[in-house]
């Protein structure tokens, strides 16, 4: 079975089939969190150091960490915060920008194995992320979708995802160091998302036999009660073969369904996370009475 290493300079992540789900932590993101993007276009990381405490102490395997900000130093400002994170946690990062110079730059920094977010499909970004995937002995992320855009459509999405594999397998980069991202499509928005992207999952675990991963809370965009739709739709979703999500581990209806789901398929020996999480509540519930 299909197993994906991450690892920091002391601690691996095993992304796997057979595996516990890997919650990799979404907070570390200036995007619509207007304060975050004035203090981190500062120098100000005191929040990005409160938003890694928080995710690793609520159960996040991962944190990506992103500093899409416009008009600022990205690359100085990415190379910054990843450092910073390495010193507060051990867990493995996702190191996420849309530009290469920064991811780049990110890269140089990490120590261990990192997880790249993202390439796709679009020959121009395969060929720029690629290499750099390569030379650093990461793993990438591969967004399902081409120079076309974000297609409805499973197969041209299917065929998005066999690119990238085939590509980075050109590059020397083996198919268990690429996890697709099938793409989750708010359900408010397309009637048919959900079924769409768990049939894109399901054929990339079946006939790639890749990891996978999604931007889990997309789905129920715009919708009231979007934590308990998302937490139905991520249990659904490892059924169908997802192997890992950015997600916030700070919802707690989601984690409690990642970690049921774990238990019921077979992925939590004896279930000893369940019970592990179960006490920990009940602890905490009885020292606030």
């Amino acid at each position: 079975m299909t197993e994906t290493v991450i690892s920091s300079a002391s601690k691996e992540v095993v992304i796997g089939f057979d595996r516990p789900f890997v919650v990799i932590g979404e907070r570390i993101n200036p995007s619509g969190r207007r304060m975050l993007a004035e203090e981190m276009s500062a120098g100000d990381y005191s929040r990005v150091e409160k938003d890694a405490r928080a995710q690793i102490e609520a159960g996040a395997d991962m944190l990506d960490v992103n500093a899409g900000l416009p008009m600022a130093d990205e690359k100085k400002i990415l190379a910054e915060a990843v450092k910073l994170v390495q010193s507060l946690t051990d867990v493995p990062l996702a190191i996420d920008s849309s530009a290469v110079e920064p991811l780049a730059a990110g890269l140089a920094v990490y120590q261990g194995k990192a997880l790249v977010n993202s390439v796709n499909g679009e020959d121009e970004r395969l060929e720029s992320v690629l290499p750099l995937v390569k030379k650093y002995g990461a793993a990438v992320i591969g967004m399902s979708h081409d120079a076309e855009g974000l297609s409805p459509d499973p197969e041209v999405r299917f065929k998005a995802a066999k690119k990238i594999v085939e590509r980075a397998a050109d590059h020397g980069i083996p198919a268990c160091d690429v996890v697709i991202d099938p793409l989750v499509f708010p359900v408010g928005a397309v009637a048919d998302a959900g079924r769409t992207v768990l049939d894109v999952t399901r054929r990339v675990r079946g006939e790639l036999k890749v990891n996978t991963v999604c931007g889990a809370s997309n789905v129920g965009f715009g919708l009231p009660e979007r934590r308990s739709l998302n937490a139905a739709f991520i249990a659904m979703m490892m059924t169908a073969g997802l192997t890992s999500a950015i997600a916030n581990p700070l919802h707690e209806e989601q984690m409690n369904a990642i970690k049921a789901a774990d238990a019921i398929l077979g992925h939590d020996q004896q279930c000893m996370a369940w019970m592990t999480r179960a006490r920990a509540k009940m602890k905490a519930e009885k020292g606030k009475n």
